[in-house]
Formats: C-alpha cells, structure tokens, sequence
C-alpha cells in the first residue's frame, strides 16, 4: 500500500474514536505500561535475549555522518555499536500523544498525553482534548530515512562502567511510534486489543499504519502512540541507533536502554523501564583503547542479556 493511502485510510479510523456516550467520562483513565524490550533483540523477540543478533560493530569513515556506511579499511574515523531497541506497552490503556502548533513559524510541537476512559471507553482524538500536558516536544526530522515527525525523549541508551558511571549516551534525537509488532506475551494481557468496533480497536487500525506526519513539514497536528499489546522498535541500521565506542577502552560494559527516562510520560509502572547487555571489548592485540590510525574494529562480545533491569551483574 501506498504511503499516502495508508495515511488516507489510518486519518479516517482516528477521526471515528471519539464517539462515546458523555456518561462514559468519569470512568477512570486506563494507564499505559511502557516495557523496554531485550537489548539488541529484534521487536517481537521470543527466543532467549542472549542469542538476539541484531546488533553489530561498525567503522566509517565520515564520524559526523549519522547513517554513515560501514566500510572495512580506508581512513577510519569512527566505530559504532549498533543495535535494535524496541518498546512495548502492557499496560491497561494506550499509550497515545497529540502533538500541535498554532503555526508554521513555530518549528517544533507541543505535546499532550491522551488516556482512555475506562474500559472499551471513549479516547481522545485531538490534542485539545488530551488530558495532560506533556514534557516533551515534536519536531521535524528531514533526514531521508525518515522525512517525518519525532517525538523527543523518549527513549535514551548508555553505555556505562559495571559500577554504573556513563562513558558514552547517545545521539538519538526522535522517534516515530506506531504500532509495528506484536509483543511476545500479548495472549496474557487483560487490555490487550481485539478486533471489532470499540474505540482502542480503532485506534490500533490508525497506529499499525502511522507514519507521523510523513513528508509533511507544515503539519500542525501529529499523532504517535502505541496500543496495548503491541511494541515499536528501531534497527540498528537506523540513523543514530548507535553508541560511538572509538575512545572507549577495552573493558566489560553495560548497553543501557531505557524508555521514558525523565518520567515526564505519565505510566502505571516505571520499574520495567529499563533493560541492559553486558559486552566485553577489546581492541586487537590486547591494546588497552585505540591506536592513533584505526585500521581494525575491537571484539565485541555479548556477555549477558538483562531484560528489565538498569545493570547486567554476573
């Protein structure tokens, strides 16, 4: 399908949700449950963390290029460790943002939170009608792998000393969510959406296929969010999915990921928020840190896996 059809028919599924009787509005707001899925898994992951191959160690030679290709000899200026993360909501309600300007002049977003209420409740559809004013923003990304809007903040990944010190964060500016996978335990969730015509259902319709604003810089509204039951993830080929380790010397780490790291997203539980691998690297030779003229990347191991978890102990 077409982007624009796409676009086409997932507007006209949002323009349906607000439908609910007035009665319905005292329900009690259903809180989403923000989950940082297994580092460097792919979205959907079911196997055991510790065998996810979605990750890799990548030299190139432009440091200031975020999609640089990886290249295995020449004039090496950086590496990279790059890896998939991916976030899943498992909470009683969606997780739903409305990003709007007054204008164009304006060149980034303000956004709102938006809850359902109550079970199979009404949803907001705009961003008047969110319910909380939220403590990130909205802007547009031109980049041509992505052309669309970011929300900012939501995600941050680290790579830290074992007693938890950051060496280096990360670059990541933004993020388009949707929902773009099933998560492994959907099957168990309460709230998980099904088919039919309740307004969560809809709004899963219009998420599958969001494309937040795709090639349309003078948008004034934007919708992002993910649905009970479902996850968003980022390949690790995608610009800036990636910790810059060329001064990092050899050593074990923690790769740190966790979502909503300020907490001004407002969830039912924050303690699943974060979820981390253990990696050993070394540079060639039994080299403590990078020699002057880069000519091979370090080893890089994947030691543990500790989904859930802000550290990866032995």
């Amino acid at each position: 399908m077409k982007a624009t059809a796409r676009f086409l028919a997932a507007a006209g599924v949002l323009a349906l949700l607000a439908t609910t009787p007035p009665a319905e509005a005292a329900a009690p707001m259903l809180l989403p449950d923000l989950r940082q899925a297994p580092v460097a898994c792919p979205g959907g992951w079911r196997g055991d963390p510790k065998d996810c191959k979605a990750w890799d160690v990548c030299m190139v030679g432009d440091a200031n290029a975020p999609s640089a290709p990886c290249v295995t000899s020449g004039d090496i200026k950086a590496v990279r460790l790059r890896f998939t993360t991916s976030e899943e909501n498992i909470g009683d309600g969606p997780l739903l943002f409305y990003a709007h300007r007054t204008s164009t002049l304006f060149p980034t977003m303000s956004v709102r939170q938006a809850f359902q209420n109550g079970v199979h409740g009404p949803i907001p559809d705009s961003y008047q009608t969110a319910q909380k004013a939220s403590g990130t923003t909205a802007y547009y990304e031109p980049a041509p792998a992505h052309v669309h809007w970011h929300l900012l903040n939501f995600e941050h990944f680290q790579l830290r000393t074992l007693n938890g010190s950051a060496v280096v964060s990360d670059r990541k500016n933004g993020f388009c969510l949707g929902d773009r996978y099933d998560v492994p335990d959907k099957a168990s969730l309460e709230h998980r959406v099904h088919e039919g015509e309740e307004p969560e259902a809809k709004l899963h319709e219009f998420l599958i296929y969001n494309m937040c604003g795709h090639q349309q810089p003078d948008a004034t509204d934007v919708t992002e969010g993910i649905s009970v039951g479902s996850g968003d993830d980022y390949r690790y080929d995608v610009d800036f999915q990636w910790l810059d380790i060329t001064s990092v010397a050899s050593g074990v780490y923690d790769v740190v990921n966790t979502v909503n790291p300020d907490r001004t997203l407002i969830e039912k539980n924050y303690d699943n928020d974060s979820s981390s691998i253990a990696v050993s690297i070394q540079w060639p030779g039994g080299a403590k840190a990078a020699p002057a003229q880069i000519t091979a990347p370090p080893e890089v191991r994947l030691l543990r896996s500790c989904p859930g978890s802000g550290t990866c102990p032995q």
